[in-house]
């Protein structure tokens, strides 16, 4: 369930930032929007992601190494 709702969130790059783009389509009259920037918009919000993944990861892997507990 927790994946569910996170996958819904209005980033690009999930299926919430593709519901998203699919309600500006709807907003503006049923124009799409060029496959090019929206394309662009997901490979940024996917590098994003990524990045966030690693700087979480790092920071995981650093409090076992010190032997903190992960939770606070």
């Amino acid at each position: 369930l927790n994946l569910a709702i996170l996958n819904l969130l209005p980033l690009p790059a999930l299926d919430g930032g593709r519901l998203l783009f699919v309600l500006v389509e709807v907003i503006r009259g049923g124009r799409k929007i060029a496959p090019e920037k929206e394309g662009l918009v997901h490979f940024a919000g996917l590098v994003i992601l990524i990045g966030f993944m690693f700087v979480v990861g790092f920071f995981d892997v650093n409090r076992l190494i010190d032997g903190r507990s992960f939770l606070p």
